[in-house]
C-alpha cells in the first residue's frame, strides 16, 4: 500500500470511528441523562450525530474525501472507474476494510469512556420490511445528496448538509437511518441504546446495497456526468493524496 493511501485510509478508520464513538457514546449518555423520555433520548442522539458528523467531515475530508461509508466509497468507485476520477479498486478495499475496522474500534471506544465492557453484543432486534425500506431510502438519499453537491460544485456545503440530513433521518425515517454498513456492523458490538442486533445486521446492510442502487440509477437520470466530480466525493482531497489522477 503506498503512503498516500495509507494515509487516506488512516484517515479514513480514524473518521469512521469517531462518528460510530459519537452515535454509541451520545446515545449512551442520552438514556442517562433522559432515562425516561425515548423521544428525547432520540434527539439528544440524533444532534450529537449531525454536529459530530460536520465536524469530522471538514477534519478529515482534505486527507481522504471523509468517505467514512462503503457504500457512497463503492459508488464513487464504480460511477469514476472508466474516467479515473474516483476510488480505484485496491484504494475502495483499503477504504471498506478501514472504515469497517474503525467503527468497531468507535464501538468499543464509546462503550469504555462510559465505563461499560468494551464489547458486548445488542441484543436491540430490528428487523422488518418497513425498517429495510427505511434503509433503502436513508441511504439512496445520502448518496445521492453527496454526489449532487459534488457534481454541482458545491462540496463546500458539505459538511452542514450531509450532517443535517443525517440528523433530519434519524426522524424521517423508521430505522433512525444507519445509511451505512460499516456504522451497522459497529454498532453490533454495544449493547446500548444505538445498538443492532447481529442477526439484524444482514438485513440492514443489504437494503443499504440497494439504496446505492437506487442513488446510481438516480444520478444517471438528474445528474449525467456525475462521474466527472468522483474525486470530490464527499469534499475534495489534496492534489498530493491523491497523486493528480
Amino acid at each position: 500500500m503506498s503512503l498516500a493511501l495509507t494515509r487516506r485510509a488512516s484517515a479514513e478508520f480514524a473518521g469512521t470511528a469517531l462518528l460510530v464513538a459519537a452515535v454509541v457514546g451520545s446515545g449512551i449518555a442520552a438514556t442517562r441523562l433522559s432515562p425516561h423520555d425515548v423521544g428525547l433520548q432520540l434527539l439528544e442522539n440524533a444532534l450529537a450525530t449531525a454536529l459530530a458528523l460536520g465536524a469530522l467531515i471538514l477534519t478529515f475530508g482534505p486527507v481522504s474525501g471523509a468517505h467514512f461509508n462503503p457504500i457512497v466509497s463503492a459508488v464513487d468507485w464504480w460511477l469514476g472507474r472508466h474516467a479515473g476520477t474516483g476510488l480505484t479498486g485496491r484504494d475502495l478495499a483499503a477504504y471498506c476494510v478501514a472504515q469497517v475496522t474503525g467503527a468497531i474500534a468507535g464501538a468499543a471506544l464509546a462503550d469504555l469512556m462510559f465505563g461499560l465492557p468494551a464489547v458486548a453484543w445488542s441484543h436491540t432486534d430490528r428487523t422488518g420490511g418497513n425498517l429495510w425500506l427505511a434503509e433503502v431510502v436513508a441511504t439512496a438519499g445520502l448518496v445521492v445528496l453527496v454526489f449532487a453537491l459534488a457534481r454541482s460544485g458545491r462540496t463546500s456545503a458539505a459538511p452542514a448538509a450531509v450532517g443535517a440530513y443525517l440528523g433530519a433521518a434519524y426522524w424521517f425515517t423508521s430505522s433512525t437511518s444507519f445509511a451505512n454498513p460499516a456504522v451497522t456492523i459497529g454498532r453490533a458490538f454495544t449493547d446500548t441504546f444505538a445498538g443492532i442486533a447481529p442477526t439484524s445486521v444482514p438485513g440492514f446492510v443489504a437494503a443499504q446495497l440497494v439504496g446505492g442502487l437506487v442513488a446510481i440509477t438516480a444520478l444517471a437520470a438528474w445528474y449525467p456526468h456525475a462521474e466527472d466530480a468522483a474525486h470530490a466525493v464527499v469534499v475534495p482531497k489534496l492534489a498530493e493524496e491523491t497523486g493528480r489522477r
